[in-house]
């Protein structure tokens, strides 16, 4: 118990503490320390205990007979030449080569000896060291110092003007709190914050000089150099307890940083760069000088751009942000070029434009030089032109020219006539030519349009590309050529450029615009990427080079073309590219054929014929154009067709497929169901089901054809129908019914109309035929029709189409049904499938128009537009939501609800002006009496408008009088006004008996009769963990609050004040005075500025009240800091309402419990003329100025919505776990400063959470889930990585110890393989495992899974589903696919905690066979791609191993790890190692973009596509 004492009085962190005496109580009331027999043992048990307890390795006990307390030194009178040996002795001073300062304390002098000593300390230290060009400051052997000191330093390397808030100093014995800030003056100059300082600490920094490295560090003014430093504390006291020999080391003091939220205590001071003690002056040395080179060298970069970017426009911004950029943290040249490149690419996003450190100076590939003299000598010209130029003529008369190198464009013109003579003229007559680039490592950019013009007609002249050169500042137009000799090629025949990864510069180029000026077809490889647009520097005095675009490339499209390879029409070998070119020439035979007869189809069959004249047109002339030289197969012809077709009819359903066999449609194959499959047909396509409030819900997910209804259609009323048609309303869902016959459509609309008339539902023209058919409703159908007087509510999505979109259309234009979701597909009713030609190509035409039966026009094809838009997901709630406000709870009821039901708006009665007077029961007067006495009392007077025109035109002619029994009446009269007001508060009743109350008026009370009020009906408690607990079941108004006002606070207030939070409790609250809310909320705000609260508008005094918070109040303010909860009930009523809606809306306290009871301010019971009948009205009105609403009849509803029993509980554990937030967020700063892999990014996280916390955005957290949630979105806002997330920590799932047949089938699960069409490889899986767990189940993997795909030709990697997982496992899956001879680095890993780097490499040995490098891979990618797949396509896409198809990657992280954050499983999820970023980000964050962009569901169908033109034919 002493010892619980003792920590009580003295421990700095008492708020730990709690618990800690009854802890100990029940441990020694236990008995099994006092068993303990060995002193020392028992010191050992108690230490354990309370380190373990408090988390505190500083608390130790010892036993020590011996001890003696030593005494605190005092400082006596000390000489100067005391002061001079105290200086010397703690302080050396140095000025190094290249004037770097070296200051090197081994003690903190305090105030004390700082004031006395200041003038010598300036003389023998400061002066010596000021005029440096940069500092070291060396901790390595500070252990001891006087925390008073920590001002000086910090001053001296901060700039004058702001004083700064440095550290708070919390003393437990005093329970005194000191603010350390920065010094507004002082003896001496500052150092400034301009000039770099770099603090050397060492194992052994402890104490004050561990403050000063961390205050120096988090103020972004000192990079520490070296190791972590011991942890120490501000004061530690070794205290004894009782009257025993046992002592406990007790930290007494303790440092809590502003900048940080957290302290250097325990944990130390981490160093910037992590370098033994010994070395870390060398460090700091070296570090100095790199760093003195980084701002010339940012200004190098910055001219660099200035004076030679291409594009011109974006130099300002990227200047302006390099300007901006801070290079703090950064610590190397390495370091720099990265931050640079990071910077210029995320604002330039230019791939050409890039930055990295070289050893050697850059390789500089320039354009060659056009020559300044031309020989003459014929032989040469003869044998540098058969030297360049390869011509043949190949079998099908086809041309081939290969040429290695483009020549200069000046030997190219001038020898003109020779070069035609050697290549052109051989090959004038051939039908195609072969123009081979795969060994052409390019040339001249000027080269290029001699070319060109070659493949082109010599007029009319055609613009190939244009090249803005920034060295010369000039802009270059390139154009054919119109004086070339002899006749060129022409644009006519087929050109087939053939490429490999080889192909680069200006053969790159020729490529490139050959594909965009839609004169070739390319075939091969995807070139190099190599290009000539950029130029690289170093820049000067470092081994920094940028590479700068001096070029613009824009072609004839107007794009500007960034490099990155030119992506051929069909991707093949580079060896297989001459047989695949031949193979696509002879396609290209067929293709406008086939063009031609497409057309011809749609001129016979399309439904709109001038629509098929024009698109025919528009074939023939993209023919012509060359838009068809990029399509190689089938399957390419398809789509282009169908891209055409679509882009210039704007009609989205002719469509143009391949199929290897005759389509089905064709086939014309009866498909009537035998009586077995009648029940099937009738369960699958058919649902059904009765929901609340006798709504039918019919699911239809096809329409069947005439033959198939024949046969279904008994049972189909039998098991369906009759089980529907006695509801009182039906949703028919059609959201999946993608269509199917039309014949379903007169049948199933027949049901929903009378038998007579027969209802037109629309017409059809069919072209075919050329018939014109009107589709009527039919005269009979099985089983009872639905009543015409039920409503219908039909549910549509975009998948609703062809039959189901035109039985949604048809009940909608005839007004039968209202249609809720989505707009529908835009189908068509009937399409035909015509085969083109012989071919394996058909054509899906829509043949038939269909007309309004109501307007007689075209039905658009856009789709069918919902009467009600909503998300098919949500289609069928809204339409429930509908039929609720729909359906009174009246609809049952006698013939005089029905009465009511029918009363006209705002005149409220069903008045019958032109109906005679009737024998009435009641005073034909009560219709008027109601309306004025509305008129004039309801607080909602914009509602009334038209009102006295109603009165007047209904004069006394009221049928409703008529009702005999006068409750009857009111009741009808109440459900008609409230109905048509929609306002539940109006209410008439008939009260013989009624005597209006009297409000009741306080009389004069002496002090301890008020006493016993206040104490009678205001509950107060200070609950555990000081909580304050307030319940008040009135709220008092303005006069009573003057009279009890003092009373009040003395005997509520002042117990409430010193609270940490309150919870105040409004569940039987149902009366009060408005003119109280203005004090309730004054109470919980600040002073200034006054807030509006409410505005109160009195309809019989037609006046309008503002409420506004109070300047002064008696007692003091709760303010607006601590936490507030309010506790509600649906008992809750009227200005409790008001209070809890306004404070909740003003963002001050957190509702908890039940929605209230929706009241009113003021509600006055009214008389009827001289009946006994009385009209409640609602008289007051409420409107919050903060959200423009009121809380009346809607209630206030809660944050958190629990049982009202439960309220209070909920609101404690939601203060409980406040109160561990800022602790949260302060451990969140940390771990993402020292763990985030990306160390710049995350530098500033304690800083900025921290001012997130201190504006109050945590504030209004009421749940566990609710913190998780918003801060794994503020940290992926704040840090842009969506892997940064507070999470539950994952378990891994156990591999090891599984039985083998169970571990096998578990992999033949986790993988899917497949051998496609010739003979191509596809392996799925969804999941990457750790090394650990992958490596003793090698064996199994590579014979279930690996040695089924192995032998392909080519393989698809689908990872469109794969979340990622462990790396440990992608060095051995990538080393698969690359030959084994030599290893090849994969990547480097940088893991942050651990300041290391990993090189990732292939692996010498496998298990199974290698796929090798040499056959060709494709991976599929969507959005979904992530984490350690997204990895294995980094490397691979890098490397250029494999193409990449399908979506861009998810932008994940290598697997993070899970730091624990508090009590019970919240963990925060933190990407500590990230890949190569020495060229520029890798994907974290990012992604990887594919080569080929598709959406993800057709990534597998374009990869086919692409191994198929590479293989098609090859077996």
């Amino acid at each position: 118990m002493n010892m619980a004492e003792i920590l009580l009085d003295n421990y700095c962190f008492p708020e730990n503490l709690v618990g800690m005496q009854e802890a100990i109580e029940q441990a020694i009331s236990s008995g099994e320390i006092l068993h303990i027999s060995d002193r020392k043992t028992l010191a050992a048990v108690l230490t354990a205990g309370v380190q373990g307890a408090l988390n505190d390795p500083r608390l130790v006990v010892s036993y020590e007979p011996n001890y003696t307390p030593a005494t605190p030194a005092t400082l006596p009178y000390q000489s100067p030449e005391q002061l001079k040996s105290i200086i010397k002795s703690s302080i050396k001073v140095e000025v190094l080569q290249n004037n770097i300062g070296y200051l090197r304390m081994d003690h903190i002098i305090g105030k004390e000896i700082a004031e006395e000593t200041g003038s010598l300390f300036l003389e023998r230290v400061w002066n010596k060291v000021f005029q440096t060009s940069s500092l070291v400051l060396d901790l390595r052997y500070a252990t001891t110092g006087d925390l008073s000191g920590i001002p000086y330093i910090v001053s001296f390397f901060s700039d004058a003007g702001m004083l700064t808030h440095i550290d708070t100093v919390y003393d437990r014995p005093s329970n005194t709190t000191t603010e350390l800030w920065t010094m507004p003056s002082f003896l001496g100059e500052r150092y400034g914050k301009r000039r770099d300082l770099i603090i050397l600490t060492s194992k052994r920094t402890i104490g004050v000089a561990e403050g000063v490295a961390y205050l120096l560090k988090h103020l972004k003014r000192a990079l520490v150099v070296g190791e972590r430093s011991a942890g120490g504390s501000v004061r530690i006291e070794k205290l004894r307890i009782g009257e025993f020999d046992f002592y406990i080391t007790v930290p007494v003091t303790r440092s809590l940083s502003p900048l940080t939220g957290q302290s250097w205590e325990v944990s130390g001071v981490s160093p910037c760069v992590d370098v033994s003690a010994k070395d870390a002056l060398d460090e700091a040395k070296s570090l100095l000088v790199v760093r003195a080179s980084f701002p010339k060298a940012v200004q190098g970069v910055s001219d660099i751009i200035r004076n030679f970017y291409s594009f011109t426009d974006k130099i300002p911004t990227l200047i302006q942000h390099l300007a901006s950029t801070d290079f703090f943290s950064i610590t190397s040249e390495e370091g720099l070029a990265a931050k640079l490149n990071y910077e210029l690419q995320s604002i330039a996003e230019d791939p050409r434009l890039n930055i990295k450190v070289m050893l050697e100076p850059p390789v500089v590939i320039e354009e060659a030089q056009e020559p300044n003299h031309i020989p003459d000598d014929p032989s040469f010209l003869e044998a540098l032109i058969d030297t360049v130029f390869k011509v043949n003529i190949l079998s099908g008369n086809t041309g081939y020219v290969r040429f290695d190198e483009f020549i200069e464009a000046p030997i190219l013109v001038k020898f003109g006539e020779q070069i035609f003579k050697n290549v052109w003229d051989p090959i004038r007559d051939t039908k195609n030519l072969i123009i081979d680039l795969r060994f052409n490592s390019g040339g001249p950019l000027t080269a290029v349009p001699v070319l060109l013009s070659y493949l082109h007609d010599s007029t009319p002249p055609v613009h190939f590309f244009t090249v803005y050169n920034r060295m010369d500042n000039i802009t270059t137009e390139f154009h054919t050529l119109t004086a070339l000799p002899g006749t060129t090629y022409g644009s006519q025949r087929g050109v087939y450029v053939l490429t490999s990864y080889h192909t680069a510069t200006a053969g790159e180029e020729f490529a490139y615009l050959t594909q965009s000026l839609r004169r070739a077809t390319v075939i091969g490889e995807i070139t190099s990427g190599t290009l000539l647009h950029s130029k690289s520097f170093q820049v000067e005095d470092t081994n920094i080079v940028i590479t700068v675009p001096i070029m613009n490339f824009i072609d004839n499209n107007g794009e500007c073309w960034l490099g990155g390879g030119v992506v051929p029409d069909a991707i093949v070998l580079a060896e297989d590219a001459m047989e695949q070119a031949h193979r696509i020439i002879a396609f290209h035979e067929e293709v406008c054929n086939l063009v031609e007869l497409a057309g011809d189809l749609l001129k016979v069959h399309y439904a709109i014929p001038e629509v098929a004249i024009n698109v025919t047109r528009v074939l023939k002339s993209k023919w012509a154009e060359g838009s068809y030289r990029a399509v190689v197969d089938y399957e390419s012809l398809a789509s282009q067709l169908t891209a055409d077709l679509q882009e210039t009819s704007g009609d989205h359903r002719l469509n143009i497929f391949y199929c290897d066999t005759e389509p089905e449609v064709l086939q014309n194959l009866p498909k009537i169901p035998s009586p077995d499959e009648v029940q099937d047909i009738i369960n699958t396509f058919f649902k059904l089901e009765i929901l609340p409030e006798n709504i039918g819900y019919l699911r239809v997910d096809m329409m069947p054809g005439t033959e198939v209804l024949k046969i279904i259609a008994s049972q189909l009323v039998d098991l369906v129908w009759i089980k529907l048609v006695n509801t009182d309303t039906l949703v028919i869902d059609i959201r999946f019914n993608t269509g199917g016959s039309s014949s379903a459509i007169p049948f199933l609309c027949t049901y929903f109309f009378e038998p007579e008339p027969l209802r037109h539902l629309y017409s059809v023209f069919n072209r075919s035929t050329g018939t014109m058919t009107e589709v009527m409703t039919l005269p009979e159908v099985p089983g009872p029709r639905y009543s015409s007087q039920k409503d219908i509510y039909v549910l549509t999505s975009h998948m609703t189409g062809s039959a189901a979109e035109a039985f949604a259309r048809a009940m909608k234009e005839l007004g039968r049904a209202t249609i809720v979701g989505e707009p529908t597909v835009g189908g068509t009713l009937s399409s035909g499938t015509y085969q083109i030609g012989d071919s394996i190509l058909y054509a899906s035409i829509p043949n038939n128009v269909v007309l309004s039966a109501v307007t007689g026009k075209v039905w658009s094809i856009s789709g069918v537009e919902p009467h009600v838009a909503a998300q098919a997901k949500d289609a069928l709630y809204v339409a429930q939501k509908i039929i609720e406000t729909e359906l009174s709870p009246e609809a049952a009821v006698s013939g005089q609800h029905k009465m009511a039901k029918m009363l006209l708006p705002l005149a409220l009665l069903v008045i019958l002006s032109n109906v005679l007077a009737v024998h009435c029961s009641f005073p034909p007067t009560l219709v008027s009496d109601i309306a004025k006495i509305f008129m004039d009392n309801y607080c909602y007077p914009k509602k009334l408008g038209g009102l006295k025109e109603a009165i007047e035109a209904a004069s006394n002619n009221t049928e409703i009088l008529s009702i005999q029994d006068p409750r009857t009446l009111a009741s009808v009269l109440t459900t008609g006004l409230q109905k048509t007001i929609n306002d539940p508060r109006l209410v008439i009743s008939y009260d013989p008996d009624y005597i209006p109350a009297k409000p009741p008026v306080l009389p004069p009370l002496p002090p301890e009769q008020l006493i016993t009020i206040i104490k009678s009906s205001i509950k107060l408690e200070v609950l555990e963990n000081n909580v304050g607990y307030l319940r008040i079941d009135r709220i008092i108004g303005e006069e009573m609050a003057e009279k009890i006002g003092p009373l009040l606070v003395e005997n509520v207030w002042n117990k409430i004040v010193p609270t940490s939070a309150l919870i105040f409790d409004l569940r039987y609250t149902a009366s009060g005075e408005m003119s109280g809310v203005p004090y309730i909320v004054s109470y919980f705000s600040e002073a200034e500025p006054l807030i509006h609260i409410d505005t109160i508008y009195d309809r019989p005094l037609d006046t309008t009240t503002e409420l506004w918070s109070m300047t002064t109040l008696l007692g003091e303010r709760y303010g607006k800091s601590k936490d507030l909860i309010i506790l509600t009930s649906k008992n809750t009523k009227g200005v409790a309402e008001a209070v809890s809606y306004a404070l909740k809306n003003l963002k001050r306290a957190t509702i908890v419990g039940e929605k209230t009871a929706g009241g009113s301010v003021k509600i006055d019971k009214l008389k009827l003329g001289d009946t006994d009948f009385y009209f409640d009205v609602p008289t007051v009105s409420s409107t919050s100025p903060i959200t423009g609403q009121s809380w009346e009849i809607n209630g206030v509803t809660p944050c958190i919505e629990v049982d009202a029993e439960d309220a209070l509980d909920a609101a404690v554990a939601i203060i409980n776990l406040r109160a561990k937030i800022p602790a949260i967020i302060q451990a969140v700063g940390v771990l993402v400063e020292d763990n985030y892999a990306f160390a710049d990014t995350g530098a500033n996280a304690s800083e900025t959470l921290l001012g997130l916390l201190e504006k109050g955005h945590y504030s209004m957290i009421a749940s566990q889930e609710e913190l998780e949630t918003q801060l794994s979105s503020d940290l992926k806002e704040l840090f842009g990585d969506k892997c940064l997330a507070i999470t539950h920590k994952p378990g891994k799932p156990p591999m090891a110890n599984l039985p083998p047949e169970m571990l096998v089938e578990m992999i033949k699960s986790s993988f899917h393989t497949d051998v496609l069409e010739n003979n191509i490889g596809y392996l799925c899986f969804d999941a990457f495992g750790d090394y650990e767990q992958v490596a003793p189940i090698a064996k199994v993997v590579v014979e279930n899974v690996w040695n089924k795909v192995v032998d392909t030709d080519a393989m698809i990697i689908d990872l469109r589903n794969n979340l990622g997982g462990s790396t440990s496992a992608i060095s051995g899956f990538c080393s698969y696919f690359f030959d084994g001879e030599k290893p090849l680095l994969l990547d480097t890993l940088y893991t942050r905690p651990t300041e290391t780097t990993t090189e990732m490499w292939t692996l010498a040995q496998l298990t199974g066979k290698r796929y090798g490098q040499k056959k060709s891979i494709i991976i599929l990618t969507s959005g979904a791609t992530a984490s350690a797949a997204e990895e294995f396509v980094y490397i691979m896409k890098k490397l250029g191993r494999a193409m990449i198809v399908g979506e861009t990657t998810n932008g994940g992280c290598h697997p993070p790890e899970h730091f624990h954050l508090a009590d019970g499983n919240m963990y925060l999820s933190i990407p500590v190692t990230h890949s190569d970023t020495t060229h520029g980000p890798a994907w974290e964050g990012a992604g990887i973009s594919p080569h080929i962009p598709v959406p993800a569901d057709a990534a597998l169908d374009t990869a086919r596509e692409i191994l198929n033109k590479h293989l098609r034919g090859q077996k």
